[in-house]
């Protein structure tokens, strides 16, 4: 990563990055990441990705009542990850709609700089935590999401 700090944008409009290990538990009998783990990774840079903005997703669940909700998730495998590789993986915003959003992601060995291993994106429906109908986004997450 080029960041000096695992989270933070490279530059003004890169990918947020998060860096993610390569556990054993995380791969097959060979040491190859098992290919659902690569939808995990992707997961952990998205939350992580609300939670530098100050979003916390079980705090929107309390306060506002939503849940966010993959409905769409298309990824393309490149290279396999191994045991004990430090993976780095982005998040950026791809697009949204008052009620939806969507990331692109990269999953790379070493840093952004490294071998591009897998890339895809995921698109998050906001829903009303008790009737699992589409909601808005919060205003607060809205703005941050259309910057």
């Amino acid at each position: 990563m080029n960041s000096a700090f695992p989270g933070v944008p490279r530059g003004l409009n890169e990918p947020f990055t998060w860096p993610v290990r390569v556990y054993f538990e995380d791969t097959d009998n060979g040491g190859v990441v098992y290919y659902a783990n690569y939808l995990k990774f992707m997961e952990r840079a998205r939350t992580e990705w609300l939670r530098a903005r100050g979003f916390e997703q079980d705090q929107l669940l309390e306060r506002e009542r939503i849940l966010f909700v993959i409905v769409a998730v298309d990824i393309r495998y490149r290279r396999p990850a191994r045991f004990n590789d430090l993976l780095c993986v982005t998040a950026s915003i791809a697009g949204h709609t008052r009620t939806s959003f969507s990331f692109a992601q990269e999953i790379y060995r070493g840093s952004a700089d490294g071998e591009l291993l897998c890339h895809g994106s995921t698109r998050a429906a906001c829903l009303d935590a008790d009737s699992f109908r589409p909601r808005p986004l919060p205003e607060p997450l809205f703005a941050e999401i259309a910057r």
